[in-house]
C-alpha cells in the first residue's frame, strides 16, 4: 500500500476515501514544458494553511490532495514570499456535479498588505453536471480591485480527466499565464496601466479549494451539494522558481536565470492563436462594467465582435477589496466574480 505523508488524524472511511484516489495518482509532467525546472517536494516549499485532515501530501511529498466536504475546505501556501518568478503546478479537478466549487491557484500578499494587496490569479469555477469547469485569470495591483481585470478561456480539454499544467510567470515588467506550456496571456506593465497597478510588492503562493455557493455559479443559482462531497482536486508538479525575499528585511534573493525570459516570436504567434479559438471574455470589451475601458486596453472591432457571441458574464460586489475572511477558524478565499454564462 502506498504510504500517505503528514497526515493528521481522521476517520478511517475518509483515509481509506483517499488511498483508494490516489491509487490512481501519478506525477506526470504536463504536455507543454516545464523544461529543466526542478519540482519541489512539499515540505521543501510550502506549508499546510487550513482544512484539517482535507489536506494529503502523498508519493514521496510531491503530490498533494485537497478536499471539499461539509466541514471545510483546504488549502496550502509557500513557506516564502516572492518577488517575482515562475510558479506552476499540473492540477485535476474534481468531476461530475460541481457547482459552487471554487479551486484558486494564485499569488497574493493579502495577509500583509490588506488595503493595498496585489495579486495574480488562476480561478477554477464548478458548474453544474454536463456544463464545464469555467477558468478565468486575474490582475490586481496595489489594492486596485475596483478595476477587475478578468479574462475567461474555453478549455480544448476536460479538467477532470486527466492532470494539466497551470502556471504563472512574474517578472518586473510582465506577466504571463500558460496552460500546458502555451501562453494564453500577457500582462505587461505600461505607462498607460500605473505603475500602482502592476504587482510589485512581494507575494506568497497558495491553492485551495472551497465552498463559493453563494456567487461561483449563476450567481448562487446553483449551490455545492454535498451529496457528492468530497470534492477533490488534486496537485503534482509543483514548480516554485522565483526570487525569495526575506520577510523582515524585504530583501530579496539573487535569482539570475531562475525562470523564463518571456515570450518567443512563436510563443507570441501562439498566444494570438490561443486567444482568439478559446477566450470568452475580456474585461476590456464589458461595457456594463466599463463605460470607457481602462486605459491599457487595446481595443481590436474584431475580437469585440467574436466576444459579442458569448453569454454576458455578471460580476457580484467586493467587501471592501479584501479577498479573505474567517469562518470559524477556517481560512476562506475567494472572488466575488460570478458566471452566470
Amino acid at each position: 500500500m502506498a504510504q500517505l505523508h503528514r497526515l493528521p488524524m481522521g476517520s478511517f472511511a475518509f483515509i481509506s476515501f483517499l488511498l483508494s484516489a490516489f491509487s490512481v495518482l501519478e506525477p506526470v509532467l504536463a504536455s507543454g514544458s516545464l523544461g529543466s525546472l526542478p519540482v519541489t517536494a512539499f515540505d521543501e516549499g510550502y506549508t499546510h494553511l487550513f482544512g484539517d485532515d482535507n489536506l494529503v501530501v502523498y508519493r514521496d511529498g510531491k503530490s498533494v490532495l485537497l478536499s471539499l466536504d461539509e466541514r471545510t475546505g483546504s488549502g496550502f501556501v509557500s513557506q516564502d514570499i516572492y518577488l517575482h518568478g515562475f510558479f506552476s503546478a499540473s492540477i485535476k479537478l474534481p468531476a461530475d456535479y460541481t457547482a459552487g466549487v471554487v479551486v484558486a491557484f494564485y499569488m497574493s500578499n493579502g495577509d500583509m498588505f490588506e488595503k493595498n494587496h496585489d495579486e495574480i490569479d488562476f480561478e477554477f469555477l464548478g458548474n453544474i453536471r454536463g456544463k464545464e469547469w469555467r477558468i478565468q485569470t486575474n490582475v490586481y495591483g496595489n489594492g486596485s480591485t475596483s478595476v477587475g481585470r478578468e479574462e475567461r478561456y474555453g478549455l480544448w480539454f476536460d479538467p477532470s480527466d486527466d492532470y494539466h499544467q497551470y502556471s504563472i510567470l512574474w517578472t518586473d515588467s510582465l506577466i504571463l499565464f500558460y496552460i500546458d506550456g502555451l501562453p494564453i496571456r500577457e500582462v505587461k506593465r505600461m505607462k498607460a496601466m500605473r505603475r500602482a497597478f502592476f504587482p510589485s510588492k512581494p507575494m506568497s503562493l497558495y491553492a485551495t479549494i472551497w465552498d463559493g455557493s453563494d456567487w461561483a455559479t449563476n450567481g448562487g443559482k446553483y449551490r455545492v451539494n454535498y451529496k457528492y462531497s468530497p470534492y477533490i482536486v488534486q496537485f503534482t508538479d509543483l514548480v516554485l522558481r522565483g526570487c525569495a525575499v526575506d520577510p523582515i528585511e524585504k530583501v530579496s534573493s539573487v535569482c539570475e536565470d531562475a525562470y523564463p525570459a518571456g515570450l518567443t516570436e512563436d510563443e507570441r504567434i501562439t498566444m494570438g492563436s490561443m486567444r482568439k479559438k478559446h477566450m470568452t471574455y475580456s474585461y476590456c470589451y464589458d461595457r456594463t462594467r466599463y463605460r470607457i475601458p481602462p486605459a491599457e486596453c487595446v481595443i481590436s472591432p474584431g475580437e469585440a465582435e467574436r466576444l459579442r457571441r458569448f453569454d454576458p458574464v455578471t460580476f457580484g460586489s467586493r467587501s471592501g477589496g479584501k479577498r479573505y475572511r474567517k469562518t470559524g477558524r477556517h481560512m476562506i478565499q475567494g472572488s466575488r466574480a460570478d458566471a452566470s454564462s
